[in-house]
């Protein structure tokens, strides 16, 4: 896949990504999430900032994400990059509503928006340094 498909691909529906951090004693965990992309084609999220994931993206900001389509003929975009947390609330407003609206609909995106920007939230931008793309695995 091209730049442009990989995109298209990962904002189809309602696909989750599959975030691997590395843990304090250094084990692999993974874990869904829920994102959109940026203009710039960096992957948006939020998260607990006392949650594994932020405690583990604060020690080493070096992430991988895949993001799957679990259909025939299958396919897939695996992205590896370095995370940056940002805990502003006014910033991470309007991507928790793009985020919420994504997911649960846009008729409760602001809802989900609020819930997921407030005190004890943190935004994450993952920009993208390696990515591997394929579609039509069983073609």
């Amino acid at each position: 896949m091209n730049e442009d498909e990989w995109h298209r691909f990962v904002m189809e529906g309602t696909r989750t990504g599959k975030l691997a951090t590395v843990r304090k004693d250094g084990s692999p965990s993974v874990v869904p999430i829920w994102f959109v992309l940026d203009d710039e084609g960096a992957f948006i999220f939020t998260t607990g900032s006392g949650s594994a994931k932020a405690q583990a993206m604060r020690r080493d900001p070096r992430v991988a994400l895949v993001v799957d389509d679990e259909r025939p003929p299958f396919g897939f975009v695996l992205v590896r990059g370095d995370v940056t947390l940002d805990d502003d609330i006014e910033v991470m407003l309007p991507w928790a509503t793009k985020i919420g609206g994504r997911y649960m609909g846009q008729d409760q995106a602001e809802q989900f928006g609020r819930r997921n920007a407030a005190p004890g939230e943190v935004l994450v931008r993952l920009v993208p340094q390696v990515v591997l793309a394929q579609a039509d695995l069983a073609d």
